[in-house]
């Protein structure tokens, strides 16, 4: 494939923080992508809550069947732009290595026990574990990924985290949240290729599970199109065996339609700003990948939608509690007790000449956790089954 002039280019990356020679058969970003697979924290992806915590289904998503879906939406909006596919790829797979157990509540839960001591983010995390906490390589800790590729996974950044990157890293991956400027595009794409995958999925998960209905889903303008569409088509799937396969056909088509959107929008948009190269790019005012005003205002509706019928409801709420509390109450007890963590997590928080302070490592290990052993964790700390 052909790369178009303002994508990122493997041959020109601007490199690794440790230099390695060159692999024979693969791009650094071919490279990026295969180690991040084999890490442990992608592993860890598949007991990790996306909105239904871990026990309650083997068939809702979790972390890793949804950053399959970001890499797969990624791929095929790179190849019609001619943008770096196995960059995307890469980005895609790495976004949520920094994620918690328990999903964003659990989130929430480590950034209030961290509040006094730089508080937590999920986006930050994903490039701590890429950058420091995997431990796979005799040379350096981390993954050593490219730039680019950490540039992307790195898409929210407070200004404080930003500046210590910064001093850490002077012009890395902190800087472009220092100056206002814009990730390159693959980073771009794969950010609304996670929107647009978390809409579809939430719809479907959320519907498989009975707390939205498909006539409830009828509200929401942009889905109750394609259900439209998707009756003209199939008639027979209005009746009561075809609902499943009615809900099915519905989001492949908002899917498929939502991709071409974007295709439209960011050609138009690169068209107009004409960045002759991916730094020129980077240099935009705005992001370059985008939805059309009408798709932007839809998906924008969407998701309230689900705000307020899905993550709002209180099956997803209580659950979301008890995941709040498991984790409040892991991050107590292992302060208080720091060999009870295994191996050299207990050792770093308890030795004298740490390199970070004793709460960082309790979050650091806390957030690696998937869903069923923090829950397990728990149980043998406190003596409470939490999830029954």
């Amino acid at each position: 494939m052909v790369l178009a002039a303002y994508a990122c280019d493997a041959a020109r990356s601007r490199g690794r923080r440790f230099a390695e020679p060159p692999a024979p058969t693969r791009s650094d970003f071919q490279r990026d992508r295969d180690r991040i697979v084999h890490s442990t924290a992608f592993r860890r992806l598949v007991y990790k809550t996306q909105v239904f915590i871990n026990h309650e289904g083997d068939l809702f998503r979790t972390r890793l069947t949804h950053s399959l879906e970001v890499a797969q939406l990624g791929r095929s909006i790179a190849r019609s732009l001619g943008l770096e596919e196995d960059l995307v790829e890469a980005i895609a797979l790495a976004h949520d290595l920094g994620h918690t157990p328990f999903g964003h509540a659990g989130q929430d839960a480590l950034h209030a026990c961290m509040q006094q001591h730089g508080g937590f983010e999920h986006n930050l995390q994903s490039l701590r574990v890429v950058d420091a906490l995997e431990e796979r390589y005799p040379s350096f800790d981390g993954l050593n990924l490219s730039f680019e590729t950490r540039e992307g996974i790195l898409k929210h950044c407070a200004r404080p985290a930003a500046e210590a990157l910064e001093a850490a890293e002077p012009g890395g991956v902190g800087r472009r949240f220092l100056d206002g400027t814009q990730p390159s595009l693959e980073a771009q794409l794969c950010n609304l290729a996670d929107e647009i995958a978390y809409n579809a999925h939430d719809i479907d998960d959320g519907v498989r599970s009975g707390l939205v209905t498909l006539e409830q889903m009828q509200e929401v303008a942009l889905f109750d199109r394609y259900r439209r569409q998707a009756l003209e088509r199939h008639p027979a799937l209005g009746e009561p065996a075809g609902r499943r396969r009615l809900l099915y056909e519905s989001i492949r088509l908002m899917l498929s339609d939502q991709v071409y959107d974007v295709i439209e929008a960011t050609a138009a948009a690169l068209a107009e700003a004409a960045p002759a190269s991916a730094d020129e790019a980077r240099a935009a005012d705005r992001p370059l990948v985008l939805f059309s005003r009408p798709m932007r205002a839809e998906s924008i509706e969407l998701k309230r939608f689900l705000f307020r019928n899905l993550y709002r409801h209180p099956q997803v709420s209580a659950m979301a509690s008890a995941g709040k509390q498991v984790v409040q109450e892991l991050f107590a007890a292992y302060n208080a007790a720091p060999g009870e963590m295994p191996g050299g997590h207990g050792a770093r928080a308890l030795s004298a000449h740490a390199a970070l302070p004793r709460e960082r490592v309790v979050a650091d290990y806390i957030a690696g956790m998937t869903d069923r052993f923090a829950a397990s964790e728990h149980r043998r700390l406190t003596g409470h089954r939490i999830f029954e």
